[in-house]
This record gives C-alpha cells, structure tokens and sequence, in this order.
C-alpha cells in the first residue's frame, strides 16, 4: 500500500520514466509512503486504474506526453468515478502549457505545470497535512540542481535488466527554435559534474551497458562534453553503448579527437538537423550552419564508428516538396545510418503558431497535433510524406536492407536518381499494394522490394536476389524465400546449406554492414 502513487503511460515497455524517478527521489520523508507504477499506452485504462487503485492511495501524479495524453485522459475519469476522493495531480510537458480547455486538466484535481521535482514534494507534504492548495495550477520554479536528490538508485534490478536507461547532465536548450518545446527551456543548467559521473560509475557496476542521456544540446558546453566522453572512454567495455543528442553544426576539434578513437557502436549520435532550407530555417528563429553540419556528418561516417540518427522535418512554414526533398536528398549523401523523417507537430507552449495565417498552417486537433497541410502542402502530399516516412523506417532505418535500399533510387542504365524521388515512387506502390504501412512481416516487405524492383524498376532477377538474400541472412534468418530460390547462385546458396540457427545481428550491427555468423 502507498499513500502516494507515480504513475504513467510509457510509449514502449522498454522505456523507463525518467521525470518519474526524479520526483520519486525528491520526496524526502515521503518517500518511503510512496510507489512508482509504470504502464504503457498498449495497455487498457480500466486495468491500469484497477492497479493503481490496488495501492490504495490518497494521491496520484500522473505524467502526461504528447504520446500518452489520450489514454491518460481516461484513466483519469475512471480514477475519479471510481474514487472520488483521490487527489489526482498531473504534470508533463502536455500539461504545462494551454491548460485552459484541456479535458485531462478538467478532470484532476491539481496541475503542476514546468520541472516538479521539489514542487511535487511540496503539494503532497502540504495536502497530506491539511493545507489546501492556492489554486489549481501551480507553477513550478526552476529547481537548483544543488537542491536535488540524483534519481539514480530509483532504478530497479529489473529497470537495469529489462529497459533503458536515462541519465541526465543538464537542463535546458540556448536555442530558439519554434517548433520545439525545449526553446522554452531557458537558461541551460547542469547537473554537477562530480556527483554524476559517481552515479555512472555506480549504475555501470549495477550492470548498466546502454547510457542514453537526455540533455538536449550535448555539446554546447565543450569542457563538460569533453569530461563526460573522457569518462565514457576510460569505463567502457565491449558491449556498452552511450547514446547522445548533439547539436549538429557545433563538433570542436577536441570532440573530433575524442570520437574518433571509440569503438564502433560505442556511441549513438542524435543529429537533429530538421532543414536545409535557410530561408525556413531563419524563419523559425533555427540557427544553423548547413555546411558545417554536411562537414561534420561526412566525419562521423567518414572517420568514426559513431552510429548517426539525423532528424529532418516535414511541413515547416514556407518548406515546399521540392526544397524537403532536396534536403532528404543531402541527408542522404551524408550517409547516416538512420534519417528520421518527423512530421510537423504544432506543441503546446511553442511559438509556432504564429505563422498559421501566413502559411495557412492546419494542424490535427488530437495528439500528437500533426500538420494536416498548409500553403504549399496539400493534404494528399502530407498523406504521401507520412506513409514515405513508415516505408523509410520499415526498409530504409531498420537496418533490415542495407545494401537493398539504394537500390531504390539506382536505374536500371546504372545511373542513380534523386533518392527521394526513387524512395517515394516505392512508397506509393508499396502502399498501393498493401493499403497498409504497418504489420508488413519482413519476409513479406522483401517479396514486395523484390517484386517492385524487379518488375518496375527493371533490375537484374538474380542481381536483386543477391542483394536481397545478403539483408535477408544479416537480420539472423534461414528459411530462404520462395521468391528468390530460382535467382540465387550457388556460392549464396551455400550460407543456407550450413543450416542450423544463426543469430540475427543488432540493429546497429546490420547498419554497419557486418556479415555476423553466417
């Protein structure tokens, strides 16, 4: 039993509340009457409330995200009819900002809005003793870190074991950019540096191997990025990984000297690039070198066994189809292993919104707000971006079909082709033949790429099924598809005379082009 219940809707399993633990850690004196529940959003709200409830609890915080605020917003109805009495507070980046008219915030009874890791605290200390609330919305200060309690010891055995986990070295964004909620995180604060890297040298021995830190802008203070890859450096061992979000136009020397040296798949790289337009890029305040960030993504493939995710954005105010696509189209040669195709989502808190009249901006109204269409995207060419954005995980970023997808973009003559040109052309046909972009089993989206490159694209039968068979046995399977048995020749035929169970290498690993136990 708890008097108090953190709880919330994870997008995965595999996630781990980071936000959760902080409050959990701050609780003080309250910690040892408090329990943290984590669910996610495949799971029913009426199970959730029932567990929950199962605690018996006086309050319940809730965080609430843009991937969760749907569900969250049944479960909280269910809670309050179910128990009318529960004190049901919410806090989130979703609740943080417009809370007049949300129906979640009708719907509970307290809103902490901004960093709640002392404020929560103080609500419960101060309802659990009688002292009524000054009002519904609470607005937290920004917490000094020297005040806080590190969240490190609220992860489990079983967190280490079975989901990521998150650390955090500091606070906040010095950008500006429009469309993100992190602009609003201002100034950058950071954790102190001693204390951190003791509770990573502590999580290390717990068995921690995969660091995934959350600082937006890694890189923007040289000297602490430089000490905490020192680190990474001196305690890595095979099989650790330690996954950062940089800022893409901003790689000093002395980072390049430190990167270079690891290991490949030792560090994962998050590049948020979002356009090569300047002109888009001035117009939501996104200040950004495009040419350093071309320089910098050729070094980490060039020079370095980093693994790189770029993000770009689709439907920024004043982009048009063409200009997204010839920024795709640079990305593309950039050659990062995986390019994150987002869709323009309009964030509550953000100042985006002041360019809807000028761009003719129309976003949907339920979570996660993406862009419908706007002056010069309509919403079929919205439509086709988003199922090109599925079809470009499911082939391009899965790693499933390294050597296959740039076939997509190749003509039959030899000659390559604008490879958003070629991927979209693939998607719409994909999507003609599946009327899906989702539960495509592997074996099936292979008999699609073989066909479509086959039949429409002209290619080569054998020279396809080569390609196709390679990606095939990389992602650890046997059973060679019926489609390309007649085109294989006999040296491939041999990986799947060798028989027996072959180990599917990691995604990372099959980005990398490594040939695993085959």
């Amino acid at each position: 039993m708890a008097d108090i219940v953190l709880a919330t809707l994870n997008a995965k399993f595999i996630h781990a509340s980071f936000g959760l633990r902080c409050l959990l850690a701050n609780l003080g004196e309250l910690r040892p009457r408090a329990a943290l529940l984590e669910f996610d959003i495949h799971q029913r709200p009426t199970d959730i409330a029932e567990a929950i409830l199962a605690q018996e609890p006086r309050i319940v915080g809730l965080g609430v995200y843009i991937w969760n605020v749907g569900p969250t917003t049944e479960l909280v109805a269910i809670l309050k009819r179910v128990q009318p009495r529960l004190v049901v507070v919410l806090g989130g980046p979703e609740v943080s900002h417009e809370t007049a008219g949300q129906p979640i915030v009708e719907a509970a009874d307290q809103v902490i809005t901004g960093e709640a890791d002392l404020a929560f605290a103080a609500f419960c200390r101060d309802w659990l003793a009688g002292r009524p609330s000054p009002g519904k919305i609470l607005a937290a200060p920004l917490p000094d870190f020297s005040q806080l309690q590190l969240p490190y010891d609220e992860y489990t055995a079983a967190d280490i074991a079975h989901r990521i986990v998150y650390v955090e070295a500091s606070r906040g964004c010095p950008f500006s950019c429009e469309f993100c909620l992190s602009s609003l995180e201002v100034p950058v604060r950071s954790v102190p540096l001693e204390p951190f890297l003791a509770e990573m040298v502590r999580l290390k021995q717990r068995g921690v191997r995969h660091f995934k830190f959350v600082d937006r802008t890694f890189n923007l203070n040289p000297y602490t990025s430089q000490r905490i890859l020192e680190f990474c450096r001196d305690q890595y061992e095979p099989g650790m990984l330690y996954h950062f979000e940089l800022i893409p136009d901003r790689l000093p020397e002395g980072l390049k000297v430190l990167i270079e040296p690891f290991p490949p798949g030792a560090l994962q790289f998050e590049v948020g690039v979002q356009t090569f337009n300047a002109g888009v890029a001035e117009r939501i305040q996104r200040k950004q070198n495009s040419i350093l960030v071309e320089d910098n993504l050729r070094f980490l493939r060039q020079r370095t066994g980093v693994h790189v995710h770029a993000d770009l954005i689709a439907g920024l105010p004043g982009e048009d189809g063409e200009s997204f696509a010839a920024g795709f189209d640079r990305l593309v040669a950039a050659r990062p292993q995986e390019i994150q195709v987002g869709i323009l989502k309009r964030l509550k808190g953000t100042t985006l919104a002041r360019h809807d009249a000028e761009w003719g901006m129309v976003y949907n109204p339920q979570a996660p707000y993406e862009i419908l269409k706007n002056k010069l995207l309509s919403f079929s060419q919205v439509q086709r971006i988003k199922r090109f954005a599925r079809f470009w995980d499911l082939v391009g970023n899965s790693g499933n079909f390294v050597e296959a997808t740039e076939w997509l973009w190749r003509r039959s003559d030899g000659r390559a082709e604008s490879p958003f040109a070629g991927f979209l052309r693939w998607s719409d046909w994909a999507f003609g033949q599946t009327r899906r972009t989702d539960a495509i089993a592997l074996p099936r989206l292979l008999e699609l790429l073989y066909q479509y490159l086959t039949s429409e694209c002209k290619h080569s039968e054998m020279e396809i099924a080569e390609v196709l068979w390679r990606d095939y046995v990389r992602t650890g399977h046997t059973d060679c598809p019926m489609c390309l048995r007649a085109h294989l020749s006999p040296t491939s035929m041999v990986l799947q005379a060798k028989g027996g169970k072959r180990s599917a290498l990691k995604r990372q690993e099959r980005h990398a082009g490594l040939k695993g136990n085959c």
